[in-house]
């Protein structure tokens, strides 16, 4: 099986409207292969511009935000593409549409790699930053994952949370958290409902 890096792809709508994206991605020798879920502003955005941009970072408030409705982080313009990259990031990579594969629920795109900048240094992994970011996921997922799964998970990744956060990893996780919260809320209130 291949592995899975996860990233944040930013987009552009042919209006130029910027779309920030968490995405698991595949590295298939000099391609970059993304497979978003239909329907998606980041596949629409892809196929009518043909091009994105691969954001490499450990701030994982952009991961967090994401998931939680928040998306108005800072991006700059790149030289000589027309995309633009997180104004806070490790690294970027500009992608170029090669190959479209349809599917139903996720077409398969394959992009090439025109250009990779290194903007710092990494640090280094954190566990918290490793635990913000299945948390992600699993909000993302929230509709579709039985509620024990869901607290279950949480109070395992809080571990490292406790351990290993600092300011950064504490606020993404209270956004998460707070989103579990809503959404097992809402579950409760349908369940009374009924």
């Amino acid at each position: 099986m291949p592995m899975i890096f996860e990233t944040l792809v930013t987009t552009q709508s042919a209006a130029g409207v910027v779309h920030l994206a968490p995405m698991g991605v595949r590295y298939e020798g000099d391609e970059v292969v993304l497979m978003p879920f239909k329907p998606s502003t980041t596949l629409d955005n892809i196929l009518a511009s043909r091009c994105a941009v691969l954001n490499l970072t450990t701030d994982v408030r952009v991961f967090a935000g994401c998931v939680t409705g928040r998306r108005d982080f800072a991006t700059v313009a790149l030289e000589g593409f027309p995309g633009r990259r997180l104004a806070d990031t490790l690294a970027h990579v500009e992608l170029e549409l090669l190959r479209f594969e349809d599917d139903a629920l996720r077409p398969v795109l394959h992009m090439a790699r025109r250009r990779e900048v290194a903007h710092t240094a990494f640090p280094g992994f954190n566990r918290a930053q490793a635990a913000v970011i299945e948390g992600a996921v699993l909000v993302s997922r929230l509709g579709m994952l039985p509620r024990d799964k869901v607290e279950r998970e949480m109070v395992y990744l809080q571990i490292a949370i406790d351990k290993a956060a600092g300011p950064a990893e504490l606020e993404a996780w209270r956004w998460l958290v707070e989103a579990v919260e809503r959404h097992q809320g809402g579950l409760s209130a349908a369940a009374e409902a009924a």
